[in-house]
């Protein structure tokens, strides 16, 4: 299994594509995503690269953290575990339980 790296502070242009030519420059990429708003489709500014083994993905942090990027400097680091998130106590409602009020 490869190493998985977070790559923050990345333009709103930038895409999945992008991201893994430019770390394939670095060793061989499984993966990479551009992680993107549910709503509205835009990029949220960070994604995930995943780089087939451990010593391609330190060669990627050696060599892109601190990189620029379309104008931005780029933060490189190994992924870490997504956290659980405790379940919501209520869910959301679409505001039926307000009445047929207009404003």
């Amino acid at each position: 299994m490869g190493t998985k790296l977070y790559v923050g502070n990345l333009s709103y242009q930038t895409t999945s594509a992008q991201l893994e030519a430019l770390f394939s420059q670095a060793g061989e990429v499984t993966e990479a995503t551009v992680v993107e708003d549910r709503m509205t489709g835009r990029s949220r500014g960070f994604g995930f690269v995943e780089m087939a083994n451990k010593a391609d993905a330190a060669a990627a942090i050696e060599r892109f953290n601190g990189s620029q990027m379309d104008g931005r400097t780029l933060n490189v680091a190994e992924a870490r575990p997504r956290e659980d998130r405790a379940p919501r106590s209520e869910p959301r409602s679409n505001n039926t339980t307000r009445g047929s009020r207009r404003w």
